[in-house]
């Protein structure tokens, strides 16, 4: 498992390095015949798991704890949800949060030929824009990381996703099976985290131009994910509980302030009645828009929006599941499902309606001039609509500062958490996975990242989701199935399934230590 896991992440790095154009082409093939043929399944997956979640709340499960009966949360709810919302999409919504409300400000299948630009385009671009970030995709991750916690601390298996197969296949997922299931998780959550970065860093030398006029280039960012993956190394290395919660800690802080600086400073009225209309608007509309499948088949969009979200999170569900998971002992399952839902879903649709409606609001009422940056050069919308702010240059720089500082402390956040979360799959569930697992996949997903980047930009790390989360889409089926047989096994005969539990606790505890140990 160690080694296999390694060696396909460099064939993958090498395969690119040697002919990125052919890569870039092979890549994008696929990207484009799943976008053609397999839109519906990616679609009904998604959709389907986030009833599954909301079904688990009102369920005779709901009060099963992630734990011992006893057992009670290891963190403060201020601690974890700073870090389940830091992992889970911190960096990418800093990156999307306007520039995406824009894009379809302009053209989307949802508005008529004629209506683009209006204030009805605002309110339907606001709605796709928190669809893609809302219940859906936390509704898997949710799942995944109930899974994990469920199978690992409630039976005292693994904390990796192998775990979830074991109703299914019993004491075999020691074996090739679950190595494979694994590994397809390793794969999704390099890929997942490397368009994470990617965008991460496009978006930090982005703001370190506007800040000191450093060149936007790739090799900039480059050296940009250099150092700051070995930041996150560093970090990674000691643990949950020091690094990673308070860098996450220190991300919800910055947060908080720049959420409060934009509502000051911007329209406010205008933003706190657009959070409300967009949260009704949304909620009106999300399951007729999570059903939906475009029925032009000439048409790029929604592969190249939903299916590209779709595919991150799906692709990252592994990674965001087992990092919930590992933070998340001692809740109950409809505590847990509820927390994951409910508090990201919010904050992130009040996200982008701060950032996204003032920029909207700048087209529509204002001045203008962030349709033309976002077109002209995506990675510069934040910093852009700052500008267009007019505070004066002292509270712009400060803005600017802050909003930097913001992208760093994010892209640190999830590549640390990547990395501990792929250490404790390849040691098989080993909450403390060895120094050296860390330090090499600290380094490695800063590679996958950079060859993406030079591989063929944004349109390769969308293509790199999108594909990556194909072959995974099959281990999150088994693992719902595996979860709902396991959870009417334990309601139907407790005592004897405790039983047997106890003696694959045993096992799983062996095979833990000798994964760990590189065995």
């Amino acid at each position: 498992m160690v080694f296999g896991s390694a060696i396909l992440v460099i064939a993958f790095v090498l395969f690119t390095v040697i002919n990125p154009e052919y890569a870039n082409a092979i890549y994008t093939s696929a990207k484009d015949f799943i976008a053609r043929e397999l839109a519906w399944y990616y679609i009904g997956l998604v959709s389907f798991t986030l009833f599954f979640a909301i079904w688990l709340i009102f369920s005779r499960y709901g009060n099963i704890r992630l734990g011992k009966d006893d057992e009670r949360p290891e963190f403060s709810n201020f601690s974890w949800f700073s870090m389940l919302f830091g992992a889970g999409i911190g960096i990418g919504i800093l990156f999307w949060s306007i520039a995406e409300p824009i894009y379809h400000f302009q053209s989307n299948p949802l508005i008529a030929e004629g209506e683009q630009m209006t204030v009805e385009a605002a309110q339907v671009a606001m709605r796709i824009s928190i669809f893609h970030w809302g219940l859906h995709g936390w509704g898997l991750f949710a799942v995944m990381g109930l899974v994990l916690a469920y199978f690992s601390y409630r039976k005292g298996l693994p904390l990796s996703i192998r775990s979830s197969l074991y109703p299914i296949f019993g004491e075999r997922i020691y074996g090739p099976i679950g190595h494979a299931a694994d590994l397809l998780a390793v794969f999704g959550t390099v890929f997942g985290i490397a368009t994470s970065l990617g965008l991460g860093a496009q978006q930090i030398n982005a703001g370190l131009q506007y800040l000191t006029g450093i060149e936007v280039s790739s090799g900039n960012q480059a050296i940009l994910i250099a150092v700051i993956s070995i930041i996150a190394t560093i970090s990674a290395l000691t643990g949950v509980n020091k690094g990673i919660r308070i860098l996450s800690e220190l991300n919800m802080h910055l947060t908080v302030l720049i959420l409060v600086l934009f509502i000051v400073f911007g329209p406010t009225a205008y933003l706190l009645g657009s959070f409300f209309t967009n949260m009704g608007d949304y909620l009106f509309h999300a399951v007729e828009l999570g059903f939906w499948v475009n029925p032009d088949p000439e048409s790029p969009w929604q592969g190249w929006w939903t299916l590209f979200y779709w595919g991150w999170w799906i692709a990252w569900s592994p990674f965001v599941g087992i990092f919930i998971a590992r933070i998340s002992r001692g809740r109950t399952i409809r505590e847990f499902v509820l927390g994951v839902l409910i508090a990201p879903t919010v904050l992130g649709a009040f996200w982008i309606t701060i950032f996204g409606n003032t920029a909207l609001f700048m087209e529509l009422f204002g001045n203008g001039g962030v349709t033309a940056a976002v077109n002209e050069d995506i990675t510069m919308a934040l910093f852009k609509t700052i500008e267009f702010l007019d505070l004066g240059q002292a509270l712009t720089m400060l803005f600017a500062i802050v909003c930097t500082i913001m992208l760093v402390t994010y892209f640190v956040t999830s590549a640390d958490s990547a990395t501990l979360v792929i250490c404790t799959l390849i040691s098989m569930g080993h909450e403390h996975p060895p120094a050296r697992y860390r330090v090499f996949w600290g380094i490695a997903i800063g590679g996958v990242s950079a060859v993406l980047l030079f591989a063929g930009g944004l349109k390769a790390l969308q293509t790199a989701s999108i594909v990556a989360a194909l072959p995974f889409s099959v281990v999150v089926i088994m693992a719902i199935y595996g979860l709902c047989k396991a959870l009417k096994q334990d309601l139907e005969s407790e005592t004897g399934l405790a039983l047997e539990y106890e003696r694959v606790s045993e096992q799983a505890q062996e095979a833990t230590e000798k994964a760990a140990s590189g065995v």
